[in-house]
């Protein structure tokens, strides 16, 4: 676990400006842990760090990130939802845990309609579409007419069955009506790995390692997965394009367990916003290719609900199912 204090963040040597005196009321009333559901170093612990940094900053308490990674996401959902509901435990709300699993999983150790307050959002992160080299079509349209000719001789990567990197290819294929094979890994550096050799296609990953890998010429860059294009990549077409409808992105939030007092629960979501609009942090989520997200507690929920139903016969079609 990491405390992150308005000491130790400037310490660190984040950049983060100085924040006004902490704030006083019901929350925060002494040090707050978050818990993140993925592994420390990873593109999503990183920008929920960020958060927390801020936070300290504008609180003036301390702020202590604990991962509680395994099971895509899971475990540490469940250790949200089984937390006291007193504020001082939150967490990560994420799309693989919330949006994700409850179709892709047969059973759950918690129930996303039930076990959480949802507080805020956090960041929207884009897929991009990248091909290797060899593959011809460079837009698009042609890619999709490519791969209609030539049925079961193209593959996509994923960093795994049931990742936003899957689902963003089984959606391109069954709303491009394709054929194409689904080369699952085990994490996002394996793929990349294959892909760069030209033992697969093309993958559909989170966009900074494949842009990054764009722009040094080893993939070629055809559309990014949100509804419209990426201020990191504004030069890349979106898929919404070419596929009218196409809108697959990473997500973050913030939640905490269920039963959270209403008025705690309307602070943190406005100290989470206050925190998100921060230019900061906006600067600091622009240089991991995220966007920031401030929609409230309420917005989150709904959103959350609507992409498990737009997820679902997705990932039905794609077979992908997990015991």
């Amino acid at each position: 676990m990491h405390r992150l204090t308005r000491r130790g963040t400037m310490a660190a040597g984040l950049g983060l400006l100085a924040a006004p005196a902490p704030a006083q009321g019901i929350w925060p009333t002494g040090p707050i842990r978050f818990i993140g559901i993925f592994p420390p170093g990873g593109g999503t612990d990183i920008l929920s760090r960020i958060w927390c940094q801020r936070m300290a900053e504008i609180t003036g308490e301390q702020f202590v990130v604990e991962n509680r990674s395994g099971s895509a996401g899971n475990i540490g959902t469940e250790a949200i939802a089984r937390a006291t509901p007193d504020g001082r435990t939150i967490g990560l709300a994420s799309v693989a845990s919330l949006a994700i699993a409850p179709t892709l999983y047969k059973r759950l150790p918690f129930d996303v309609n039930k076990d959480f307050t949802y507080l805020g959002g956090l960041w929207q992160l884009p897929n991009l579409l990248v091909v290797h080299p060899s593959v011809p079509a460079k837009t698009v349209p042609k890619l999709i007419a490519l791969v209609k000719a030539a049925p079961g001789k193209y593959s996509y990567a994923s960093s795994g069955s049931g990742t936003t990197v899957h689902l963003s290819g089984a959606m391109f294929a069954a709303m491009a009506g394709l054929e194409m094979i689904h080369v699952p890994y085990r994490g996002g550096a394996p793929a990349h790995v294959d892909l760069l050799a030209g033992r697969v296609h093309m993958i559909f990953d989170n966009i900074p390692q494949a842009l990054q890998e764009a722009k040094e010429g080893r993939v070629r860059a055809l559309a990014v997965t949100g509804a419209e294009r990426s201020p990191q990549a504004p030069e890349i077409p979106a898929m919404a394009g070419s596929l009218p409808g196409f809108e697959i992105t990473s997500w973050g939030g913030v939640m905490a367990p269920a039963g959270l007092p209403p008025a705690m629960a309307e602070r943190i979501g406005a100290l989470t916003k206050q925190a998100v609009q921060s230019p900061e942090v906006a600067a600091r989520y622009a240089e991991n290719g995220a966007v920031v997200w401030p929609v409230s507690g309420e917005e989150l929920a709904r959103f959350r609900a609507a992409n498990e139903q737009a997820f679902a016969p997705v990932i039905r079609a794609s077979g992908a199912q997990v015991d």
